[in-house]
């Protein structure tokens, strides 16, 4: 049977989830380029303003304190009438983006855990890994939830992000109490992560990020054997010369260099590993593009 048959539900469950990372980090491009400048609080006058509207997680800590606030001064209750009017449409543009972060990654487990359970089928893990669309799927899907995780970290920073999560609890409350609100706050809290040239990086970054919500270890520890040793989109055969091998696999090294961070031990510890991804994926290309134009240079990172 074909992997991506029709009546295959194991290759269409994977086909499916690889599109809708596509899909999702599209929305996450579309939306960073509509945050609402307040949620900024770039000048010292909003940041005045807005303190008991817009707080970050601290909210989360002392929620009394800020609701009390509120309710005890008539300007602020009208201010957050208005803001709510305002803005409540983007907001949950917003939140359902973050949201759909947090089923993907949980979705992609589910489906790790059906294949480890039988539920499809003459289907395996290792058998996935060695069909030539299982490969290139499973390799997509856990590079494409590391692809969001930092697009949303470059695009939309930590402080707005809880900033935007925050107010749409607030003003969701009735909603948000059987949703994914707690675990989608978890993973995206601010990571101590700033964009800029050059970007300021908290330790660990982004080991401790990617690992927020756990994935099993084999699968990565396969994912990676299978993107060191395999030309998984069969480009060799197209770039005979060795001079053009970098070239042939630039595809697997952006996605090595995403599923690497999955797998800190490997990437921090195991040298001999580590030699042979850069000898045949990087020997002589420094600057790659991560994902459609965003390119990360190796020195820096």
């Amino acid at each position: 049977m074909e992997f991506l048959a029709d009546d295959n539900t194991c290759g269409q469950t994977l086909l499916r989830l690889v599109s809708r990372g596509n899909a999702i980090i599209a929305e996450l491009l579309r939306l960073s380029d509509f945050i609402p400048p307040v949620f900024k609080m770039e000048t010292r006058e909003e940041q005045e303003k807005y303190q008991y509207i817009l707080p970050d997680f601290a909210y989360f800590r002392g929620n009394d304190f800020y609701d009390h606030k509120i309710d005890t001064s008539p300007m602020l209750q009208d201010l957050d009438e208005e803001f709510r009017e305002n803005h409540m449409e983007i907001l949950t543009r917003f939140y359902l983006a973050f949201e759909s972060i947090y089923k993907f990654v949980t979705d992609l487990n589910k489906f790790l855990e059906d294949l480890e359970e039988g539920v499809y089928i003459q289907h395996t893990l290792e058998m996935v890994l060695f069909n030539g669309d299982g490969k290139q799927l499973t390799s997509e899907a856990l590079y494409l939830y590391g692809v969001m995780l930092l697009i949303l970290d470059m695009k939309i920073e930590g402080p707005i992000r809880e900033r935007m999560l925050v107010a749409y609890h607030r003003y969701n409350a009735s909603q948000t109490v059987d949703s994914s609100m707690d675990d989608v706050c978890k993973l995206l809290r601010s990571t101590g992560f700033v964009p800029g040239v050059p970007p300021k990086r908290p330790a660990k970054y982004p080991e401790e990020y990617f690992s927020r919500i756990p994935i099993s270890q084999e699968f990565i520890e396969m994912v990676i054997g299978r993107l060191r040793s395999d030309d998984i989109y069969n480009q060799i055969t197209n770039y005979p010369s060795p001079e053009h091998r970098s070239t042939a696999l630039s595809t697997q090294a952006s996605m090595l260099y995403i599923i690497l961070f999955f797998s800190p031990h490997m990437l921090n510890t195991q040298q001999a590993k580590m030699r042979e991804i850069v000898d045949k994926h990087f020997p002589d290309n420094w600057v790659i593009s991560v994902y459609m134009g965003i390119t990360v240079n190796l020195v820096d990172a």
